[in-house]
């Protein structure tokens, strides 16, 4: 990003001085409670089915319902930290976050449960942008990439303990405990954030309006009817995919309602002052192409994790403790070697690695059809995910370098949100339409061989989607190598988080 003097002065936090210290801790102590919510509740989605009675839809919801508000909402979420401080309302949605974790973790029912993580979901969308954006405007530019270095080996280490920490506790005390976890460090970041974090808040340039194609109108606004819109067209269309099984008029209403939402979203972003994606950032081929490419591999490995986590604990026996510790190695890959991959895909360009990445990731889903009942971790499970994780450690940090080479430094924050989005929007369509198109039936989890079935047929599908990003990529993108942009995002487990920045190029720090 560029800064004016004036911004640049003002932030002046050093990652050696207490303050600079106390800002990082709560800067990961935020960011690590919405990848907690994210990774621990995988291994959960058994007992928790179990507990209510209830089927495979609930399971999809109970994911699907905080992934949804959260990629609806997140854009919203960094345009309100612009316009009313970024500490502000990043306090809000850790305070937000963990009072719909205890609603979770009290919830009497399915429907409680799943109304509970869709509050969790819109907590961090408030507080996900603001994580990095505070990083941004508070340490001086000397220090910011040694900041945001920090903060991603931290917030990588919370992540890759996630999935075992929740089998842990859904062995231990019961899955009530994945979510109650959260309120821990969300107690501890409040205090921490209050009387350190500095505040500030998105100013944007005199030049309001610029050409279109080298940058996007820059305003102080946010546009809510854009946010509503994105949110209902995903909503009615997780809905239909997740109820179409059942059949029946709703299903087809909420599928005729999703499209309508989306063409109307489009409509309303071209005329909006203020879009919340302004309809100019995709006059870049690279950016429109790592989008792209972000909606297929992302497609594939949320809808791999989901029912990876269900095939070891239905069919192959493990308790949720295992399965959490069977898929560490994955997660280690990435935190030991996305750095080198990052600086590699700077110098090679990003069509070989966005190319073969997708592909080894699709190898190791298609060797996953050998994980059935009495699979052997060390000859069966061990390899795919190995496979697996060389694939997301090839393909993740390239992607984030070559988004950020596709547009100007000032669109950085802007665009990094934009496809944050498309990846967790991703994520949340495949988890709602895979069991669909396997055949899945809403008790096959309760059954191992039904269960085996569905996830013998979803590997080649999920390996397919990553394939065809694997063809985007290699047909759509540049071989030259990224220019001037270093790799900001963080890669934890497979989860991909981009820097969520703030949309405006200059910064206001406030006393």
């Amino acid at each position: 990003m560029t800064h004016s003097p004036a911004a640049d002065g003002a932030a002046s936090l050093r990652v050696t001085s207490a303050r600079g210290r106390w800002t990082l801790l709560a800067t990961v102590l935020g960011s690590s409670v919405v990848l907690l919510g994210s990774t621990v509740t995988n291994v959960a989605l058994p007992h928790i089915g179990d507990d209510f009675g209830a089927d495979l839809a609930v399971l999809q919801w109970t994911v699907n319902a905080y992934m949804l508000t959260l990629a609806g909402l997140i854009l919203l979420g960094g345009s309100l930290g612009d316009r009313f401080g970024r500490r502000r309302i990043f306090v809000v949605g850790i305070v937000w976050f963990a009072t719909a974790s205890l609603l979770c973790g009290l919830a009497p029912d399915a429907t409680t449960l799943i109304a509970a993580r869709a509050l969790q979901g819109a907590g961090g969308a408030l507080l996900t942008p603001g994580s990095l954006a505070i990083i941004e405007a508070s340490f001086h530019p000397d220090d910011r990439p040694r900041a945001i270095g920090l903060w991603s080996g931290f917030g990588g280490i919370g992540a890759a303990l996630g999935p075992f920490l929740g089998g842990w506790l859904v062995d231990g005390p019961g899955w009530r405990w994945t979510f109650l976890l959260s309120i821990v460090p969300a107690l501890l970041c409040v205090p921490v954030a209050l009387r350190h974090v500095p505040e500030s808040v998105g100013t944007p340039p005199k030049d309001a309006v610029v050409a279109a194609g080298a940058e996007v109108r820059r305003r102080l606004g946010f546009d809510v009817p854009g946010a509503v819109l994105g949110a209902l067209a995903l909503a009615l269309a997780t809905y239909a995919l997740t109820e179409a099984r059942h059949g029946g008029l709703v299903a087809v209403i909420a599928a005729v309602g999703g499209v309508v939402a989306g063409a109307t979203f489009l409509i309303v972003e071209r005329r909006s002052a203020d879009p919340m994606i302004p309809p100019a950032i995709f006059s870049s081929r690279q950016f429109t192409a790592v989008n792209l490419i972000t909606l297929c591999v992302y497609a594939g490995t949320g809808g791999f994790f989901f029912l990876t986590a269900l095939q070891l604990q239905i069919v192959v026996g493990y308790s949720a403790l295992a399965a959490g510790a069977a898929m560490l190695p994955n997660t280690l890959l990435m935190l030991l070697f996305s750095s080198g991959s990052g600086v590699l895909a700077q110098r090679l360009g990003p069509r070989i690695p966005l190319t073969i990445g997708p592909l080894v990731c699709g190898a190791g889903m298609l060797m996953m059809l050998r994980v059935g009942p009495g699979a052997s971790y060390l000859t069966d499970i061990l390899p795919a995910l190995l496979v697996m994780g060389a694939g997301m450690v090839v393909m993740v940090a390239p992607l984030t370098v070559t988004l950020l080479s596709s547009v100007s430094a000032s669109n950085a924050g802007l665009a990094s949100g934009i496809n944050n989005a498309a990846a967790r929007a991703a994520g949340l369509v495949a988890v709602a339409a895979l069991p669909l198109l396997v055949g899945m039936g809403p008790d096959a989890y309760r059954s191992d061989a039904a269960f085996d079935t569905s996830f013998s047929r979803a590997m080649p599908l999920c390996a397919g989607l990553v394939a065809i990003g694997a063809s985007i990529a290699f047909g759509m993108l540049q071989q030259t190598a990224a220019a001037s942009h270093r790799p900001h995002g963080r890669t934890h487990g497979w989860l991909m988080e981009p820097p969520l920045v703030s949309r405006f190029a200059h910064h206001q720090t406030l006393d």
